[in-house]
């Protein structure tokens, strides 16, 4: 088994902690991934969301309600807890009166990273998480992770999600707009370029297949040119 980097869990020689940097947003983001994402961390960005941003945290479960971190974040006055959800109530930044809500405390955000199926299933143990109040997007926004298909093309993934967030939130005046983001869509771009090469590979019989099955990944993939 070859040498692995125990912060991106990449393989050594295809790292990817030389592309992230870490940002202070002034936002707490706490991931609550799901037990299968844990394990996929290969080729999910939930971690490497994590990496790059300053006093973020994982929380692996399904359900949370006896969570001891996540009752003790969510019951910590220094904070204001919002859950990532969309909804018509969703505060955005198109909205007035968020950063007067927040009146000084520190904006806690949940975000659920796991697939969309599995997403729904961490919903239905965790029921009290929709009462939270909820934060979205004003713009509509589509994902570049040509790797692979969300079931609708405005599903966006965890590491992206930070990444709009943040740029709203600097929109609203609430986060530092000499904050620059970009560092996160810049290794999330980096990871889906390994991720298609490493398919080649496989494909073109360089590397072992790790699939069960064959038909599915037989045609090779092309690589993006992402614009800078």
């Amino acid at each position: 088994m070859s040498e692995r980097c125990y912060k991106c869990f990449k393989p050594a020689n295809s790292c990817l902690c030389r592309f992230t940097k870490e940002l202070d947003t002034g936002i707490k983001f706490v991931f609550l991934m799901h037990p299968k994402e844990a394990k996929r961390q290969r080729t999910g960005t939930g971690n490497l969301a994590h990496i790059s941003l300053k006093d973020s945290e994982i929380i692996v479960g399904l359900d949370f309600s006896k969570n001891m971190r996540l009752n003790e974040l969510l019951n910590n006055k220094r904070y204001f807890p919002v859950m990532m959800y969309p909804g018509e109530d969703a505060w955005t930044a198109g909205k007035e009166g968020f950063g007067e809500t927040l009146n000084g405390r520190t904006l806690l955000v949940l975000i659920l990273d796991a697939t969309w199926f599995c997403s729904r299933k961490m919903i239905e143990h965790n029921p009290f998480l929709l009462e939270l109040p909820r934060v979205s997007f004003s713009g509509q926004y589509r994902s570049i992770f040509t790797f692979k298909h969300e079931p609708k093309p405005e599903y966006i993934s965890t590491i992206e999600s930070c990444y709009y967030f943040i740029k709203e939130m600097q929109s609203a005046g609430l986060v530092d707009k000499a904050l620059e983001p970009e560092p996160l869509m810049t290794v999330f771009k980096e990871m889906i370029s390994l991720q298609l090469r490493a398919e080649n590979e496989r494909i073109l019989g360089i590397r072992p297949n790790s699939h069960n099955y064959d038909a599915k990944y037989n045609k090779l993939r092309e690589i993006p040119k992402f614009d800078d």
